[in-house]
């Protein structure tokens, strides 16, 4: 009541994560300064923001699609600039979706002036869900596994998934719950520091992984044409090797992965690939309490005596997309994609790859904003990551797009 201006969400305010909208702001003044600003309170009750300085146009209205920022979290015309460059006010916080059965809620306002936020013009909030209208979600613990199904609605049959997230661990759910929503049988796994499974396992078997592969395959909802695997970080190089030594995996996407084995020994059917040799003393430190980088701790991967840690990749009738961010501070992910592309091309397969400038380590699902700086849980320091706000966002939206696309042409 009393408020002057009408903010709107459109085509509805309530929509899926990945899903862009268009804001709105009707009954401004002809020309009138603005201030709009996002807020998002996370599960941890973490508050998120982004704010961004706007003129009306002569007809009092504003349109983000149309509409130039003219200051703040960003600039120029950026339809979807409150949602990336939501940023905490901790420092070093990352968004993530812990529970994916509820929304998050993204406040957008509307305050008089480019000066101090003292009076609001109007409000409303965007329901983002990670969970399309059906879809169900089956918490599995068969055999050894530790997983979570997702379900399109409907009988299918569908392409079915399996969702690998990096070293940090746990079960993470946002992503596989979004590629459900799209129309895939999707199941995310977890292979570390969860429930019983260990923070830093000794050894990561491959039957492990196989045994996700025999789960997902037999769901009547599952089309028989093979089996898609997509990883992040840690997960890239397991979705590589998956795609190389266990049958029935068509198709692979490794994002901001390696073409080694990373980290942790990996047992085979009487082989073991031993870990990329690396060494800790090469860790950038700035101070004390500051962030860590990595990106020099591996030895060259292109030194003969480190390729018994390689994935034979090329093994593989798997067809493969890679992802990566030139801007990537925990490695060098994109040197490690052109090793493992080219060496796919020299046996005549079938590779796509695409590396993206400004985009840093975690190429998350669009509008998750880029986190440069974050706690890694597994080794209990802060770890850049790399990436430049916008150019970051652009990378996430065009990312999923081919995801999608690639699995949807080869599954």
């Amino acid at each position: 009541a009393g408020m002057a201006a009408r903010v709107s969400v459109l085509p509805s305010p309530r929509c899926l994560f990945d899903e862009p909208v268009q804001i709105r702001v009707a009954a401004l003044q002809p020309q009138q300064a603005v201030t709009l600003r996002a807020s998002l309170l996370d599960e941890s009750g973490e508050l998120f923001q982004a704010q961004a300085l706007y003129r009306a146009g002569s007809s009092g209205e504003l349109d983000l699609s149309r509409s130039p920022a003219l200051g703040g979290s960003y600039l120029g015309v950026e339809p979807m600039g409150l949602f990336w460059a939501l940023q905490s006010k901790t420092p070093y916080k990352r968004l993530a979706k812990r529970n994916v059965l509820t929304p998050f809620y993204v406040d957008l306002e509307v305050y008089e002036g480019h000066g101090e936020m003292s009076h609001l013009l109007g409000k409303c909030t965007n329901e983002r869900w990670f969970l399309g209208e059906g879809v169900k979600r089956i918490s599995v613990r068969e055999g050894r596994l530790k997983a979570t199904l997702f379900l399109p609605p409907g009988p299918g049959p569908f392409p079915g998934l399996i969702d690998l997230y990096g070293s940090g661990g746990g079960l993470v759910e946002y992503r596989a719950s979004l590629l459900a929503s799209r129309g895939f049988v999707t199941l995310a796994l977890a292979y570390m520091s969860f429930e019983d499974i260990p923070a830093m396992p000794e050894i990561l078997e491959l039957s492990y992984f196989e045994e996700a592969v025999n789960f997902l395959r037999k769901q009547q909802q599952v089309k028989d044409t093979g089996i898609g695997v997509l990883g992040l970080s840690k997960g890239g190089d397991l979705a590589l090797s998956m795609a190389t030594f266990l049958p029935g995996i068509k198709a692979a996407v490794s994002i901001s992965g390696s073409n080694f084995n990373s980290f942790i020994p990996l047992k085979g059917d009487g082989f073991t690939i031993p870990v990329h040799p690396y060494n800790l003393g090469r860790v950038k430190i700035s101070d004390e309490s500051g962030p860590v980088d990595f990106s020099d701790v591996l030895d060259d991967h292109t030194d003969p005596a480190t390729w018994n840690c390689r994935i034979p990749v090329e093994r593989s009738l798997a067809k493969f997309l890679f992802l990566s961010g030139l801007d990537d501070r925990n490695w060098k992910s994109d040197l490690y994609c052109r090793d493992a592309v080219q060496r796919l091309q020299q046996h005549g397969r079938e590779v796509e790859f695409y590396s993206y400038s400004g985009a840093g380590h975690l190429l998350e699902p669009p509008y998750l904003p880029l986190c440069k700086v974050s706690i890694h849980r597994v080794l209990g320091m802060l770890v850049h990551w790399g990436g430049q706000w916008r150019e970051h966002a652009k990378a996430q939206e065009d990312a999923w797009r081919r995801i999608q696309a690639f699995f949807w042409q080869h599954l």
